[in-house]
């Protein structure tokens, strides 16, 4: 049975900005926060708090005495050396549910001592991170990781790319109607070849316009002039966006070695993977319309077999056999405007 991990947001935010922030935590699926429980005001909440104060859902003792009833109780560490972990370890079986655990330097060594040591008594470990790929290092140190991580951090696009890491993130996916198809002549196409293989039913969100992208799937199936290559896809013209792990779209043309883009399935479920190469090569292209809910999108997607869009039944079908009322699936929703990326709530946007 795969552990279950817990991310716990600590909002770097001041109060007037709370109010907005919280409830895009709940909206990300986030559960817990590091926060006094006075801080969530009067208004309902889902959301559970670790602090040091004996309203909190997680008590964080700063004090031996009387501990709390129905609360889970716990203490902060930091770890300087081995000492240190061995006072960890003696203390948490005095009965604590949880611990707090914080490592200036040599954060993997330290962690992966405590994590072996305190596994076998079921006390639950809470490592601080500062930043994303700190979050990613903790969950996956010794293939255990610890339980939870109390992250830092003033910005959703943050915690959307952890949850995204997690594969905790869904992203909400519909099927849209094909209303047009047409040759548009030659241009330049990206392959991406990622550096993980992806599964049938996985592939990119790519599209003309950032609220409107169609899930392109990858080449795991090969065809009968072509050997499966299970992890690249063909994902479109150059000038098309696809959505990045943090949430800000890129264009394709930007995609390179290196770089983190977002796998999905047919129900919204989100991966990152690392790309490996970026190939943009000259060919023949299609241009395919949709709409979806009001909204209407394209996508310029090379003219060949290969290039293959995943319909609402799950099945695949290559845009050299699409046709007009066919449906695909599609990430889509109400347009706005985007700065370098990133999202901008108020700002008049008409993409055609």
């Amino acid at each position: 049975m795969s552990k279950t991990r817990e991310l716990i947001i600590s909002p770097k935010v001041s109060q007037a900005q709370l109010a907005k922030f919280l409830p895009q935590l709940e909206d990300e699926g986030i559960k817990m926060v590091y926060l006094d429980p006075k801080k969530l005001g009067k208004k309902k909440t889902k959301l559970q708090t670790v602090f040091p104060s004996s309203s909190a859902n997680y008590v964080v003792l700063e004090k031996d005495g009387t501990k709390p009833k129905g609360k889970k109780v716990g203490k902060k560490f930091q770890i300087l050396s081995n000492s240190d972990i061995d006072n960890v370890l003696n203390i948490a079986k005095k009965g604590l549910d949880f611990v707090i655990v914080e490592v200036k330097d040599w954060k993997i060594i330290p962690l992966e001592n405590i994590i072996a040591k305190l596994h076998k008594i079921h006390t639950k470990i809470f490592a601080i991170a500062r930043t994303p790929e700190e979050v990613r290092k903790m969950f996956s140190i010794l293939e255990v990781g610890v339980d939870g991580v109390i992250f830092s951090t003033s910005t959703i696009n943050e915690v959307r790319e952890v949850m995204i890491y997690l594969g905790t993130k869904s992203f909400d996916m519909k099927p849209a109607k094909i209303t047009e198809i047409k040759e548009v002549g030659d241009g330049e196409r990206v392959c991406v070849d990622t550096a993980s293989m992806l599964h049938k039913g996985e592939g990119m969100l790519i599209g003309s316009r950032s609220n409107f992208l169609f899930l392109v799937h990858n080449e795991s199936v090969g065809s009968s002039f072509t050997s499966p290559r299970p992890f690249r896809v063909n994902a479109g013209a150059v000038h098309c966006y696809t959505l990045s792990p943090d949430g800000t779209t890129n264009y394709l043309s930007e995609v390179e070695t290196g770089s983190e883009v977002l796998i999905l399935n047919s129900k919204g479920k989100a991966r990152r993977a690392t790309v490996g190469r970026s190939k943009i090569e000259r060919r023949p292209m299609l241009m395919i319309k949709a709409t979806a809910g009001g909204e209407t999108g394209g996508i310029i997607a090379q003219d060949a077999e290969t290039i293959r869009f995943v319909k609402s039944n799950g099945q695949l079908v290559s845009v050299t056999h699409l046709k007009k009322g066919d449906t695909v699936m599609v990430h889509s929703k109400p347009a706005t405007g985007r700065h370098f990326g990133m999202e901008v709530s108020d700002e008049y946007i008409l993409e055609k």
